[in-house]
This record gives structure tokens, C-alpha cells and sequence, in this order.
């Protein structure tokens, strides 16, 4: 994989980490950053030993202020096409469970790849804005959240274009947790370690259960659960669960 400046690909133990690195720019979505992240979620789904991934941005301003606008005023890009931005649940398909560890301003695209991530922690100085309306671009991606927040506090974000805090972000259901801007890496590393800790089959069938009953009805949604969980409970590692505890041993998972 060839090394991208722009979006850097690292790991701790069984947690990965990508990192927008263009802190100058506030990791706003080039070009180069947008394909950047392509090749580092690949590089994430192809690596074995990486169980969870954290997002997050260089520095300490900006998670990512979202779209370059530079660049696409000279462009004059009209409506992006379905593939315009790496979007996790769209056009990139990801398993494993994605943490994002919002360091700064979260605007725009930026508010969109916090929201696509499966968590969320941020720091206590960040902030989250769907800013479109403000520069007569458009919010599509922002559909999803009617599901996420009561949709009178969606429409007040995309309408006003008024960023709100991190505090508020948690209040709304936005952001799992809040931390000082200090411990945020450290906080997401310990998090995205509990869940490597479990059993990867059931981590996977976990997220996978939620955005798939979303489309659902309660009946409906209680049958693709079924359907989601049934190879899970048939899995080699459902049988080491329990006897691991019954040995009182660590589990060995093996995900299969």
C-alpha cells in the first residue's frame, strides 16, 4: 500500500488507527484526503490483526472542517456523485466496528464522518456543525439523522448551520462520551480495547443487527436479527465462551 501524507494509517496493538494529517488545512476533504481514506479503510478491512479502528484528525483544532472549499470553488462541483466521499454504510463496506475521536471542529463532511462512524467519543473542545446551508451547498448525508436524534433537532442543525457543543453533541445521543481534549486518545484506545477484548463474531453481529432493523418494523426487525445471529450462536468461539468461563481462563477467539 503506498504511504498518502494526507491520511495515516497506523496501529496499536489489536486497534487502528487512521489520522486525516492535513492540520494546516483543518483535514478539510481534499482530493487527496477523500482518496486517502479509501485506501485506509481497505487497508484496515484487508489487516487481520486490527479488530477495531479509531478516526480521528491531526492537531488540535479540527477533526476535519469538511469539504475544501477552495477546491471546489474551482471546480465548481456540482451534485457529488455517490461516490464522491468514503461513506462507511454506503459505498464502503466495513464489519469490524469504527470509533471516531473527534479532536476539534467536526463541520460539514467532517460532521458527516463522525456520523458514519459506528461510536463516538470527543474531545471536551469539540464541536459538530452541519454547516452546508451556510455556503448554499447540500446535506444529503445528512439523512440518516432523523433516525439518530429527535428530527426537530436535525432540522435546527441543517437549517440554522449552527454548530453546537460537545456536551451538547452527548445530550443529543450524537456522542457516546466526552472527555478532556488531553485523555481523548486515550480514551478511545481503551474503549476500542474492550471491544477487541470480545468475541469478534458477536461485535460484528452486533452493529450489523442495528443498521440493519433500522429499515425494519418491530416483527420484521426481531426476524434479520434472527437471521444476523444465527451463524454467530453456530460459531466455534460460542462454544469457547463458555468454556472459558468454565475453566476460568481468557477466552481464545478465533472468529470462526
Amino acid at each position: 500500500m503506498p504511504e498518502t501524507e494526507d491520511v495515516l494509517y497506523t496501529r496499536d496493538g489489536p486497534v487502528a488507527w487512521i489520522t486525516l494529517n492535513r492540520p494546516e488545512a483543518h483535514n478539510a476533504l481534499s482530493a487527496s484526503v477523500r482518496d486517502g481514506l479509501r485506501e485506509r479503510f481497505d487497508q484496515f478491512v484487508a489487516d487481520d490483526d486490527a479488530q477495531v479502528l479509531v478516526l480521528t484528525g491531526a492537531g488540535e483544532k479540527a477533526f476535519c472542517a469538511g469539504g475544501d472549499l477552495k477546491e471546489m470553488s474551482s471546480q465548481k462541483l456540482g451534485p457529488p456523485p455517490p461516490d464522491f466521499i468514503p461513506h462507511l454504510n454506503r459505498n464502503i463496506t466495513v464489519e469490524k466496528p469504527v470509533i471516531a475521536a473527534v479532536n476539534g471542529v467536526a463541520f460539514g463532511g467532517g460532521f458527516l464522518l463522525a456520523q458514519m462512524c459506528d461510536l463516538c467519543i470527543a474531545a471536551d473542545s469539540a464541536k459538530f456543525g452541519v454547516t452546508e446551508a451556510r455556503w448554499g451547498r447540500g446535506a444529503p448525508w445528512g439523512a440518516p439523522l432523523g433516525w439518530m436524534i429527535p428530527p426537530r433537532v436535525a432540522m435546527e442543525l441543517m437549517m440554522t448551520a449552527q454548530p453546537v457543543s460537545a456536551q451538547r453533541a452527548f445530550e443529543l445521543g450524537l456522542v457516546n462520551r466526552v472527555v478532556p481534549a488531553a485523555g481523548l486518545r486515550e480514551a478511545a484506545q481503551s474503549m476500542a480495547e474492550v471491544i477487541a477484548g470480545n468475541a469478534p463474531l458477536s461485535v460484528r453481529a452486533s452493529k450489523a443487527m442495528v443498521y440493519a432493523t433500522a429499515e425494519c418494523g418491530w416483527t420484521e426487525g426481531l426476524e434479520v436479527a434472527d437471521r444476523i445471529w444465527d451463524p454467530v450462536y453456530r460459531s466455534n468461539d460460542a462454544q469457547e465462551g463458555p468454556l472459558a468461563f468454565s475453566e476460568k481462563r481468557a477466552p481464545r477467539w478465533t472468529a470462526t
